[in-house]
């Protein structure tokens, strides 16, 4: 029995994009409308009230200095594109630039090229710079109406919309490609392997990881953190020993240590949080202990925004000889990631949070780490050689992706990776902080209303009350001025109970946002309250 990638390709090999350069070969003979079915391209309705003293959009950027280069095009894959025949979304919704919600104004916006062979369009565009309108230009669902209202999409903290990019590389796939891999001596295994081994190269360097072997693929986040607290965490927990766990975390990394620990006899410890929603480092200290084997937190809380000083914390813990796993899956999205800066042990993240399609995710572990790490599921894919008498395994880090993965789901995310580093990653962060910081202002004019949390670092997430409102029916009546805000516990109930609420509304913002998104939403809230 061989390895898994003895027959298809090894990454690294001189065909490793052939198959990806394949999708791009040929232009497309057919376009996809940019609306939904049974919808029609939004345009803008008339600008909504501003709030009372802020001057609507004025201190947001709509265009940011230009002159930093563009990213690097992760992996050797090359934007994805279709072969013929292969339905192709248009590079532009068909109502023009000048009809998308906040690029109106925005120079050149409306020229960006409708495609480059082998590159895509908004990547060829976009060398050194960013603005909102060249990213929504991607989007199609945001031309979309929504009860009679353009959609204004600020749920991202629970997904993101997906680039047109992402969308066509799916349809080719699926369309051209489509192949189990690793196992196959065939034109089209091999294809299949090269372009998910792309997928784990591109995944590696977006993290900062040494080397793609560090690279684990899971369905998300979620898995990713199961997979740890059930390889890492079987093997070297035990009675008496701590999982220290800061009150600000996701309940998927909460109850997988929960579960584990329970079964280890070890204990999980909460961390406080101060009153600005902070994970409080006094007290981090102090329940730091030789009995300490694992800190799990988050990098950016998906409640709060709070950005945690990781580094500082990861530092600390490797001082009692703790591991560290780090949850990414609010932080990919909007702050660069260097996992070896960081020094995480573990480092998890979900494709659907990053632009790219659900059901894929994956899991950094340092390369030391991960090879002590002993299988979680057995099944075709993880060995190396089956007997009745003895099986053995595959190297690292296959032995940990056991039965066919989301092969498509990774195109899916390379091509999201492409898209996202295609933009000036610092231009996107200063472009979200002043777009946050709009919009904390702005909301702060609604009567009643009140921002959960006052974290100095934070990403685009502002979850809030409105006096007198239940937070299901504050979010079912935007939702019939077509914006999407997302309301209940955000599966961080502990968060929520540290300001002794059990539901609240959260809006999150993402790149493709824009102030005027942000008055509608206003506007619509203040409508609410006066209302009552």
């Amino acid at each position: 029995m061989t390895t898994p990638d003895a027959t298809a390709g090894a990454p690294g090999s001189e065909s490793l994009s052939e198959a990806v350069r394949l999708f791009a070969s040929a232009p497309a003979t057919a376009a996809l409308p940019s609306a939904a079915p049974g919808t029609t391209a939004a345009v803008p309705s008339a600008a909504p009230e501003a709030a009372p003293g802020v001057m609507a959009g004025s201190p947001v950027p709509t265009a940011l200095p230009e002159g930093a280069s563009e990213g690097a095009l992760l992996g050797t894959a090359r934007g994805l594109g279709a072969r013929t025949g292969m339905p192709r979304y248009p590079t532009s919704p068909t109502a023009g630039a000048a009809n998308v919600p906040g690029g109106a104004d925005l120079p050149g916006a409306a020229n960006i090229p409708g495609g480059v062979p082998g590159v895509s369009g908004a990547t060829a565009a976009r060398r050194g710079g960013f603005s909102p309108g060249a990213a929504r230009q991607d989007i199609p669902i945001l031309h979309r109406m929504v009860n009679g209202h353009p959609l204004v999409w600020l749920d991202n903290g629970a997904t993101t919309q997906k680039p047109r990019q992402v969308i066509e590389a799916l349809a080719s796939f699926y369309g051209a490609a489509n192949s189990n891999i690793h196992r196959g001596a065939h034109t089209m295994a091999r294809e299949a392997t090269e372009a998910y081994e792309a997928g784990r190269a591109a995944v590696a360097d977006f993290l900062g990881a040494g080397a793609p072997e560090d690279i684990v693929f899971t369905r998300g986040t979620t898995e990713a953190i199961n997979l740890v607290a059930q390889s890492w965490g079987r093997a070297n927990l035990g009675p008496g020993d701590d999982i220290l766990v800061p009150v600000l975390e996701h309940h998927s990394n909460i109850v997988p240590w929960q579960l584990i620990a329970k079964e280890r006899h070890a204990r999980v410890v909460p961390v406080p949080l101060t009153p600005e929603g902070e994970i409080d480092q006094d007290a981090y200290a102090d329940l730091l202990s030789s009995r300490t084997q694992l800190v799990a937190l988050s990098h950016a809380s998906n409640v709060l925004g709070t950005v945690p000083p990781v580094a500082r914390m990861t530092a600390l813990a490797h001082r009692y000889g703790a591991k560290v796993l780090v949850d990414g899956a609010q932080a990919v999205a909007h702050l660069p990631v260097d996992v070896q800066a960081l020094d995480a042990d573990f480092y998890a993240f979900s494709g659907h949070k990053l632009f790219a399609p659900t059901g894929i995710g994956a899991l950094y572990a340092k390369p030391e780490v991960l090879a002590a790490m002993p299988v979680w599921q057995g099944g075709g894919n993880m060995i190396e050689s089956v007997d009745f008498g003895e099986t053995t395994f595959a190297a690292v880090p296959h032995r940990m992706e056991a039965g066919t993965g989301d092969i498509g789901g990774v195109v899916g995310l390379l091509s999201a990776l492409q898209w996202l580093t295609s933009f000036d990653r610092d231009a996107v962060a200063a472009y979200e902080t002043a777009l946050t910081d709009y919009a904390q202002q702005a909301l702060a004019t609604v009567p009643g209303l009140e921002i959960l949390g006052a974290a100095a670092d934070r990403i685009a997430v502002l979850t809030f009350t409105l006096a007198g409102q239940d937070p299901a029916s504050v979010a079912d009546c935007l939702d019939r001025d077509g914006i999407a805000v997302r309301a209940g516990h955000h599966c961080a109930q502990p968060t929520l109970r540290h300001y002794g609420l059990e539901s609240a509304a959260r809006a999150s913002f993402a790149l493709y946002n824009t102030s005027q998104e942000v008055d509608e939403l206003v506007a619509a809230l203040r409508r609410m309250q006066r209302g009552r």
